[in-house]
C-alpha cells in the first residue's frame, strides 16, 4: 500500500496548509473504511504529504520506493491519473482514500470499473489495444525481471493480444466498459491477472 496504516487515536486533524479534507463522517459514508482506519490513513498521508495534496512527481517518488527491482515511473503516472479524478494535477486525501476503498474493499464490479478507468488512458470511454499495451508494458517494467511470481512468462505484446481478442467481443477495435466487465467476470485467467494488478496497488 502507498501510505502505511498505523494505529492512531483522536480525531482527524484539519490543520492542513493548502487543502482541508471533507468531513470524516462524509468520507466514512463514501468508503468502506472505519473512522479509526480513516484517521490512520490520514496520518500516513499527511506524514508523506504535509500540504494535503500529492503532485505527480511526489507520487512517483513514493511509489517507486515499493518497486526498487524495476522502473515504476510509467505505471505510477497511469495510476496517478486514475486517482486524480478531477484532473487537477494533484491527488487530494479524499481522492486517494475513495480509490483505495474501491481497490481494497469494493465489489468485483467496482474494482473492474476502477481498472477500466486506469486502462482508459485518454478517458474517452473506450480501451484501445495501444492503451492496454501501454499499461501492461509499464507493469512489466515495474515488476522487474526477477520478480516471483514471474510476470515475464510471455511478452506484454502476447499478453495484450490474448486479452484484447477476448474482450473486444464485437471486433470493432475498442473495448467498452460493458465488454471489459463481462469478459473479466467470465474469464478466470483475466481475473487472476486482475489479482496481480491489485497486488501492485
Amino acid at each position: 500500500m502507498i501510505f502505511g496504516m498505523t494505529a492512531a487515536t483522536g480525531d482527524l486533524e484539519l490543520s492542513m496548509v493548502r487543502h482541508q479534507p471533507e468531513g470524516l463522517d462524509q468520507l466514512q459514508a463514501q468508503t468502506q473504511f472505519t473512522r479509526k482506519e480513516l484517521q490512520s490513513l490520514y496520518r500516513g498521508f499527511k506524514n508523506e504529504c504535509p500540504s494535503g495534496l500529492v503532485d505527480e512527481e511526489t507520487f512517483k517518488t513514493i511509489y517507486s520506493q515499493f518497486f526498487p527491482q524495476g522502473d515504476a515511473t510509467t505505471y505510477a503516472h497511469f495510476l496517478f491519473n486514475a486517482f486524480d479524478m478531477d484532473r487537477s494535477g494533484s491527488i487530494r486525501f479524499e481522492d486517494f482514500v475513495i480509490g483505495l476503498s474501491v481497490l481494497l474493499r469494493g465489489s468485483v464490479t467496482e474494482k473492474l470499473r476502477w481498472a477500466f478507468n486506469l486502462y482508459d488512458i485518454n478517458k474517452d470511454g473506450y480501451i484501445t489495444k495501444e492503451e492496454m499495451m501501454a499499461i501492461m508494458t509499464s507493469i512489466y517494467d515495474m515488476m522487474g525481471r526477477y520478480t516471483l511470481p514471474s510476470v515475464r512468462e510471455d511478452s506484454p505484446y502476447e499478453h495484450v493480444e490474448r486479452f484484447f481478442q477476448k474482450m473486444d467481443r464485437n471486433r470493432d477495435g475498442v473495448v467498452t466498459i460493458d465488454e471489459f466487465i463481462e469478459t473479466c467476470q467470465k474469464d478466470e485467467n483475466i481475473m487472476a491477472s486482475m489479482q496481480l494488478f491489485e497486488n501492485v496497488i
